[in-house]
């Protein structure tokens, strides 16, 4: 079994991850966002009825789904109530992704590469799972433009972007164009051989 060299792209709201995860698989890569993950987890019964007994049927959408908007206002306004989820989520989308890499080293072609888009990487102690890391990088003004979502509430819980580009294998400072985003991912691609 040949298995892929894992790669995970941190960085801050809006720093462009998800464009960079898209640019890998462009360029070959086998890719997941941990957020594909949770919206999968988040469709578990056993999942749902642990959410909805901490969070409170508020979070449970018309649809009889979690409504991932409600769970976002409840834990980005109670630091125990997200503490509690990323408890329950982080193992589990780390189990889903370990099983998802080592499926990948069975197929009869197993790509060289996959990544992973990770936001809470060093946060969660994440990064050992992971043979390469690519932080992605933008200032704030940028990020907060481009991001649809509140950002400064979230992220006086993050790792200043600072340290994960000195702790990163691969960092890319997000300000100009996609074209540009994609050439360095084309070089990450070559310096990993793929």
């Amino acid at each position: 079994m040949t298995v892929p060299i894992a790669v995970a792209i941190t960085g801050g709201i809006g720093a462009g991850k998800s464009e960079a995860l898209a640019a890998f698989g462009r360029h070959g890569a086998a890719t997941v966002s941990a957020d594909e993950i949770v919206h999968e987890l988040l469709r578990r019964d056993e999942v749902k009825a642990a959410v909805v007994e901490r969070l409170g049927h508020g979070v449970v959408g018309p649809d009889g789904m979690l409504d991932r908007k409600a769970i976002a206002t409840v834990v980005f306004n109670d630091r125990e109530a997200l503490a509690w989820l990323e408890a329950l989520l982080h193992p589990l989308v780390s189990a889903e992704y370990l099983v998802w890499r080592e499926l990948l080293g069975q197929l009869p072609q197993p790509p060289k590469v996959c990544v992973t888009e990770v936001p809470l990487l060093y946060e969660s102690g994440g990064e050992g799972r992971f043979d390469k890391v690519v932080a992605i990088s933008a200032p704030r003004k940028l990020r907060q433009a481009r991001s649809l979502v509140a950002t400064d509430d979230r992220e006086q819980r993050l790792l200043p972007d600072a340290e994960k580009l000195k702790r990163a294998d691969f960092a890319y400072v997000n300000t100009g164009s996609l074209e540009e985003l994609d050439a360095f991912v084309g070089s990450v691609m070559a310096d990993l051989g793929a």
